[in-house]
């Protein structure tokens, strides 16, 4: 493929809308190219970018992107994404004097020449980030990349290669080695996924889970049974206890709010009830009367003496899409969604987190991050890309008409706004302080919006197609 050849050749959504039209552009004009190859695309076109790493191709930023490529018949820049990304995970051997983990995938990957003119491919393990934290969540995304491409193309023989097998042998082995701990959750530290600051997301957050979840299946279907047999049979034990764990204590309704406020703490042995020493003095006043009755939410994070009550986006709309959600937990969050709109939409889906956090506490969860001042950025800022896993979080909870009423409020404002990265304020009325402009993502995300809202069956046959019912259900079987 040539520099000048265009990523699309006839998008399907070209002449509907102006914004359609100029989400397309903004993704032509981000692409990223190696040895004439087109191979990704930039996080933001935004000139004034006040971080040089916003020019670089971010694995979590180009998921969106990677699946509007795989439906506009461009398998072939995924292929090359996924294989360029594989290979550059044994471009470091240490960071910052500790080796990486087999199995660990960069955050983002930049093209650049060298002192000879010459291209080359220079990845970011963290070594570049702020706070110097490696990426977790690089290798989920690209597992369920992966697994969307397979299926929508059939082309499994590029998986079934030698060096891909590898690559997902080595994801599973680095997510499955034992710990000091008995939880079937994951263990992350701060800053190591979309929320790549510090906001107290340390130990097993939700958005992780959901990740989690999805690569071990992802993984583990892509693996043949001969010669990974025990490696996809314990992936899949880890899934069931994982899905049953985090369904029954990441949970909470009213019914559960009840339970916790007059929990008794110190409990000691086998089947009690506060398996996590919760003290019922930790629930926030907000929560009592935030909460609707028949709705509800997963919690934020969950640890020994600790439940974060927080609403996280990303997670519980992954919970939903990915299918960890139970049947009646998607229709009480759908409720939630649609009876505090205001709070958690406001007029951009979608904070990231609810409700920020402000005073003390902030100075001593975010250290006083001035990016991360109360409903700013990822402290209850609202991000335009989290349109597209609402729209099929709502949609696999069969509540089309909440997905098209989110579309249909940010389709005209992002156009008008240029593309923001994220917007500040309560009701995210305000382009973020320090926002890019041109956000490839925000774009993304508008379009694969468009394409499940039009198209519903696209869910199942780019993999998000399994039910936290049927999967228990197979399991027993």
């Amino acid at each position: 493929m040539a520099e000048n050849e265009p990523c699309f050749n006839k998008p399907r959504y070209h002449g509907v809308s102006p914004a359609l039209d100029d989400a397309y552009r903004l993704i032509e004009a981000a692409g990223v190219f190696y040895g004439g190859q087109l191979v990704g695309t930039a996080a933001s076109v935004d000139p004034k970018a006040p971080a040089e790493n916003y020019a670089d191709c971010f694995v979590r930023d180009f998921f969106p992107v990677g699946l509007i490529l795989l439906l506009e018949n461009r398998a072939d820049v995924v292929r090359s994404f996924l294989h360029l990304i594989m290979q550059l995970r044994g471009q470091q051997e240490e960071l910052e004097g500790q080796q990486i983990a087999p199995g660990v995938m960069p955050a983002s990957f930049r093209v650049q020449r060298n002192d000879h003119g010459e291209e080359e491919v220079l990845a970011d393990f963290g070594d570049r980030a702020i706070g110097r934290v490696a990426p977790v969540d690089s290798m989920m995304w690209w597992s369920m990349l992966l697994h969307a491409y397979v299926l929508y193309t059939g082309d499994l023989d590029f998986a079934r290669s030698p060096e891909i097998q590898r690559m997902l042998r080595m994801i599973l082995s680095l997510c499955l080695q034992s710990r000091f701990e008995v939880f079937p959750t994951l263990l992350v530290p701060d800053a190591s996924f979309m929320i790549d600051r510090r906001m107290g997301v340390n130990g097993h957050p939700i958005e992780i889970q959901a990740l989690f979840n999805a690569t071990l299946r992802c993984a583990s279907l892509l693996l043949p049974e001969q010669g990974s047999q025990w490696l996809v049979d314990l992936a899949q034990r880890r899934r069931n206890v994982l899905r049953s764990y985090v369904q029954q204590y990441y949970w909470l309704d009213m019914d559960v709010l009840n339970r916790i406020y007059r929990f008794e703490t110190e409990m000691l042995g086998v089947n009690i009830e506060n398996l996590f020493n919760i003290h019922p003095e930790s629930i926030p006043l907000w929560v009592q009367d935030w909460l609707p009755d028949g709705a509800g939410f997963f919690v934020g994070n969950l640890g020994p003496g600790r439940m974060d009550f927080r609403f996280f986006a990303q997670g519980n709309l992954l919970m939903l899409a990915t299918g960890m959600a139970t049947t009646a937990q998607a229709q009480a969050l759908t409720s939630l969604i649609e009876q505090r709109w205001n709070d958690l939409l406001g007029r951009v889906p979608m904070k990231l987190v609810y409700p920020a956090v402000e005073g003390d506490e902030w100075r001593l969860i975010t250290g006083s991050d001035p990016k991360n001042i109360p409903w700013s950025y990822h402290n209850g800022g609202n991000w335009p890309v989290m349109i597209w896993p609402l729209v099929a979080a709502t949609i696999k909870a069969g509540r089309m008409d909440l997905a098209e009423r989110a579309w249909q409020m940010v389709e005209p404002r992002l156009f008008a706004d240029r593309w923001p990265e994220y917007y500040d304020g309560r009701l995210g009325r305000l382009v973020g302080r320090r926002a890019n402009i041109g956000q490839v993502w925000s774009a993304a995300g508008l379009l694969l919006a468009r394409y499940f809202l039009d198209e519903p069956g696209l869910l199942e046959r780019l993999g998000f197609d399994e039910t936290l019912d049927e999967a228990t259900e197979s399991a027993e079987e």
